[in-house]
């Protein structure tokens, strides 16, 4: 093991390889950040490599996280088809990619930590592992359902995807889960340990209480346009809510291949100067929308975690989700604490919890603020990078043993 680094507990540090095809801010997302905040917190402390595809241009340098050496294995620049869904021949040739690196360097390594999904990696990872290499652990962020799989994929698709999930799921070892519900369908899936269900993954600061607890009538959206999001329902939602609440408007942030649905159904309800869809945006625009939004609206029917609600509650902006049984982000939402759970994504549905969000005004604001106070500590990417450590030292002291 490498001693280049002194962890404040005398133990000696680690050689880590993160192991994702994707690198925040080249590939904006959930898992993206979580992992790149991941790797910057460990590389404080231990050796840490980010094995990842490339997602820049020739003579360009990645935007590696500070302490981070990243190294790129070519595997495909386009990672989802028109429809949104990922391609088959990247994640495969990513996975090939990774195995001959394993091979090659299995002394490199003390700990390979790779995302379950797109697969190929964690089959490669384990395969290296059976020859002499390092230690893997994986995160299981969701696990799909065989229905799941054929709207995805198709039934002949959709089947092959569900055997190959299979496959994961037994050829795990040591675990961590982003939810209690991941967890617990995991085991259902077949998982024969038990995963460590992390405490949280949120990387922002600790914001002063809001200066303005009275809120304009907004409600914001920020992510993938992609069908399990359901973004299309939100302008009727909108239309149906500014019954009751004059002057209602939204913002909906991000992009995919909903888009043009969207953008129909705004046009369809005459809603072009209510409601603005400017893209993919950065960073500091999403958090003055998030400050002064009444909401934020989450109308996914599927979410691993759900980060985004944390960081609306972190500005003191209630969240408005929907209950489903692959969507961990209700478990985030105390109902008219920091938030409210619709019962389904109907728009009416939906119109009704923005409503209760307006009536509750400056009170749930309060509320919003003093719940992520009250849970930061647990909400932070700090305590389950705590976990994470706790995990690899096992593991390691059984590869050095």
């Amino acid at each position: 093991m490498s001693a280049e680094r002194a962890h404040p507990d005398g133990a000696p540090s680690l050689r880590i390889a993160i192991v994702y095809d994707c690198l925040y801010p080249h590939t904006i997302g959930g898992c993206e950040r979580w992992y790149r905040a991941v790797a910057q917190r460990l590389a404080s402390r231990h050796k840490v490599t980010y094995l990842t595809r490339t997602q820049w241009d020739v003579g360009e340098q990645p935007d590696a996280p500070a302490g981070v050496e990243v190294l790129a294995l070519s595997a495909g620049r386009q990672l989802y088809t028109a429809a949104g869904r990922r391609r088959i021949l990247p994640p495969m040739r990513f996975g090939a990619a990774v195995l001959l690196h394993l091979l090659r360097n299995r002394h490199r390594y003390d700990i390979v930590h790779t995302c379950s999904f797109p697969y190929f990696p964690l089959i490669s990872a384990v395969m290296a592992q059976a020859a002499g290499g390092p230690k893997v652990v994986t995160d299981w962020v969701e696990v799909w359902p065989p229905e799941y799989w054929r709207d995805y994929l198709g039934a002949v698709g959709g089947a092959a995807g569900a055997a190959v999930q299979r496959l994961c799921i037994a050829l795990t070892g040591p675990s961590f889960t982003l939810s209690a519900l991941a967890a617990a369908v995991l085991c259902e899936h077949g998982y024969r340990g038990t995963p460590v269900v992390l405490k949280g993954i949120y990387d922002g600061p600790l914001l002063p209480p809001p200066a303005q607890s009275k809120r304009e009538p907004m409600a914001v959206y920020a992510g993938r346009h992609i069908p399990e999001k359901q973004v299309t329902v939100i302008p009727e939602a909108i239309a149906i809510a500014r019954r009751q609440v004059p002057g209602l408007r939204a913002l909906i942030f991000g992009d995919g291949p909903e888009r043009q649905r969207v953008l129909a159904e705004i046009t369809r309800l005459g809603l072009e100067g209510v409601i603005e869809c400017p893209g993919f945006a950065g960073w500091q625009k999403i958090d003055c929308a998030m400050r002064a939004a009444m909401c934020l609206l989450l109308p996914s029917r599927r979410e691993g975690y759900g980060l985004v609600v944390v960081e609306a509650a972190a500005r003191g902006t209630p969240s408005i989700v929907v209950e489903g049984a692959d969507n961990a982000a209700t478990s985030l939402v105390d109902n008219g604490i920091n938030g409210f759970i619709a019962p389904s994504a109907n728009p009416a549905a939906l119109a009704d919890a923005i409503v209760r969000a307006h009536a509750s005004g400056p009170a749930l604001v309060r509320s919003t603020y003093a719940w992520f106070r009250q849970n930061a500590e647990q909400l932070s990417v700090n305590s389950s990078v705590a976990q994470i450590e706790a995990v690899y030292r096992v593991l390691a002291r059984g590869r050095s043993s």
